[in-house]
């Protein structure tokens, strides 16, 4: 960077005052909480986020130089910017499964057919048209619990609750049901994969090595 584009003093120090302004509001909204999941905590830990990422910017393109600490952003590594008050939110859910078992999907979904009038299951359709028979017939949530009586294998799975300024028209985004909704909008995810089993797993592991010590030849 060249000397003419670099940081003021005054833009450092303001940056700086900034994030002092910042720490007040965050430690406010802290000592004012109101529950485990304050929207006012939110909304004052993203500011003080932004605050001391705009600053640790400006010190280092001035005077080379780094902050001793860093403030976490979430997981996805995106913090939520969305309104601190949403008067509407999105539940968005995905659940991924294989089709460990295609003769049992299909035959559940015959099963599924021969009983119900609308549920038509289209000949030699295959686990397609079998899908479709039994996701008509059934909630998500229960063939989630009972995947295996369909033939299916879980994989992961996550929920995300997204933030709205203001609720839609019924019919209003039924063309693009999730293409309104960025990462910035999501107030709280929860994810479902065997990867998290498998990282305990292993600092289990880790946990019996550190105590049985050092092996003795």
């Amino acid at each position: 960077m060249s000397d003419a584009a670099l940081p003021t003093v005054a833009e450092v120090r303001a940056a700086a005052e900034a994030v002092k302004a910042a720490l007040d509001r965050h430690l406010a909204a802290v000592e004012g909480r109101i529950g485990d999941e304050d929207p006012a905590v939110y909304a004052a830990f993203n500011e003080l986020a932004a605050a001391a990422e705009e600053y640790d910017e400006l010190l280092y393109d001035r005077y080379d130089e780094v902050t001793p600490f860093e403030i976490p952003t979430p997981e996805d590594g995106v913090p939520y910017t969305g309104p601190v008050e949403p008067v509407a939110f999105s539940v968005l859910i995905r659940r991924d499964y294989a089709v460990a078992e295609p003769s049992r999907l299909i035959a559940q979904a015959e099963r599924v057919a021969a009983h119900d009038r609308d549920a038509e299951l289209v000949e030699d359709g295959g686990t397609a048209g079998a899908l479709g028979v039994l996701f008509g017939e059934y909630e998500p949530d229960e063939i989630a619990s009972r995947y295996k009586d369909f033939g299916l294998e879980e994989g992961d799975s996550t929920l995300w609750i997204a933030a709205s300024e203001e609720a839609t028209e019924p019919g209003e985004w039924l063309d693009s049901p999730f293409g309104h909704t960025g990462p910035e909008d999501v107030m709280h995810r929860f994810d479902v994969s065997s990867v998290f089993d498998d990282e305990a797993g292993e600092e289990d592991e880790e946990d019996e090595d550190a105590q049985l010590g050092p092996a003795r030849a």
